[in-house]
């Protein structure tokens, strides 16, 4: 690496190593003081976190509009974050409506707003996602044009629900109306797309030797970090050490899951990397994707918590019945209590994730103000199937073009007007995207 000694170092300055590198996150250094400033500011964030089979509305829903909204009890781990976010009531996803497949239609329209084609064949059809429009244009500015991650084990082919194939289930990222972006479960597969891998040999017991003897990645860029750091005001010395810590943190879990697995389930078909707990699974994913935004490896990510119609089971909350099928509740309290748990259980994780996002310092701001992040369902009521009025928060202010802190009621819109007008903040032009009518109107303020 060149080390710059000046007082601006480059955005895209990055500690190489023979089988990996590491990008640096947004520094001080990166913002010169005179008029260049604007041009090295961080750039604008996009995410989108899925639920499935539907939220417990009585508890999601605030009854009030406006800055005064109270809150509810699932989203009560938001409460810290009250004034970045956006509760938006009243969107729709009318295209995934229909007799039968509703899963995979919720699943399939997530993005798209785009009813997908009744098929278990290869000729699958749906539409290009929100994800993808905006990958198509800032991706080339990123070294991942986006990042697709998920908390299930997924499968693409055959039958998932009602004669729709398993790729709308599992799959809510579409770079073409044909093509899906399945997801990455496997927290080391992750790590090593972000920063590259040592090991070139696939056989399972090569791989085992390799693993127990495994370096971090930081070995091999330890000289040029020191090197760097010298150069560097206390401020960007002190982030770029957390940065690093952060990324060496992840190896140990990632190595951590790994030796559990082979030592508890040596049979199991789990790929290794991959926690036994979801609540670990899914820190593990959060904790990668952070470090990517930061690091700017990408702008654009889709993260799937559990597949469309998941029959998880969360014994660590105190029963052991399956997600899907407590949904369908025919209003048995007891049942009901169990979704809003498990409701309140991923909110916990999501939580976790927008904290982290607030805690890092970044530009004028933290990396959750230069962000816009969406999490939801695309079924509202999964007693009945329900696509309207469906359950969305928006946190983050996008750069300043979002004004948070309210919860926003519309009368009935496409959930794809969201979609444009998130589109339109992050500077990518669209004028259609699946059903949308037009733009969401009051984003940024009445």
């Amino acid at each position: 690496m060149r080390v710059i000694t000046g007082k601006y170092l480059p955005r895209r300055t990055v500690l190489r190593s023979l089988g990996g590198s590491i990008a640096l996150p947004f520094l001080d250094a990166m913002m010169p003081a005179l008029g260049r400033a604007a041009q090295v500011k961080p750039p604008v964030r996009l995410i989108f976190g899925y639920v499935p089979n539907g939220i417990m509305m009585r508890d999601w829903t605030p009854k009030s509009e406006g800055g005064a909204f109270e809150i509810t009890r699932i989203l009560k781990p938001l409460e810290a974050h009250r004034q970045d976010m956006l509760v938006l009531t009243g969107l729709a996803h009318r295209t995934g409506e229909g007799p039968a497949g509703d899963h995979a239609r919720a699943g399939g329209t997530y993005l798209t707003g785009v009813s997908p084609k009744r098929t278990t064949s290869a000729d699958v059809e749906v539409g290009i996602s929100v994800d993808q429009v905006a990958a198509q244009v800032l991706g080339n500015r990123t070294r991942l044009p986006s990042l697709e991650l998920g908390c299930e084990a997924t499968r693409m082919v055959g039958s998932c629900d009602a004669g729709y194939s398993c790729a709308y289930v599992n799959s809510m990222s579409w770079r073409s109306a044909t093509s899906p972006n399945p997801p990455e479960t496997n927290p080391r597969s992750v790590f090593e797309r972000l920063y590259g891998s040592l090991d070139i040999d696939t056989d399972p017991a090569v791989q085992a030797r390799l693993n127990a003897n495994r370096k971090s990645v930081l070995d091999y860029v330890r000289d040029r970090t020191g090197e760097l750091a010298r150069t560097l005001a206390p401020a960007d010395r002190r982030k770029i050490d957390e940065y690093l810590t952060a990324i060496r943190d992840i190896e140990k879990r990632i190595a951590r899951a790994e030796n559990e697995n082979r030592e508890i389930t040596p049979s199991m078909e789990k790929p290794a990397g991959i926690p036994l707990l979801f609540a670990d699974h899914v820190r593990l994913m959060h904790d990668l994707l952070i470090v990517a935004l930061q690091a700017d490896i990408t702008r654009i990510s889709t993260l799937i918590y559990a597949k469309e119609g998941s029959t998880r089971s969360y014994p660590e909350l105190g029963f052991s019945d399956p997600h899907h099928p407590l949904t369908h509740h025919r209003n048995n309290e007891d049942w009901m209590e169990k979704v809003t748990r498990i409701n309140l259980h991923h909110m916990e994780q999501f939580a976790y994730l927008i904290g982290r996002m607030k805690s890092i310092r970044e530009g004028d701001g933290s990396l959750l103000d230069h962000s816009m992040v969406v999490y939801g369902s695309s079924i509202s009521d999964g007693n009945v199937h329900a696509h309207h009025n469906l359950p969305v928060v928006l946190l983050g202010r996008g750069d300043g073009s979002i004004k948070p802190g309210r919860h926003l009621t519309y009368g009935e819109k496409p959930m794809t007007n969201l979609y444009l007008t998130l589109l339109d903040r992050m500077g990518v032009p669209a004028e259609k995207l699946g059903d949308s009518s037009g733009k969401l109107e009051h984003l940024a303020g009445v």
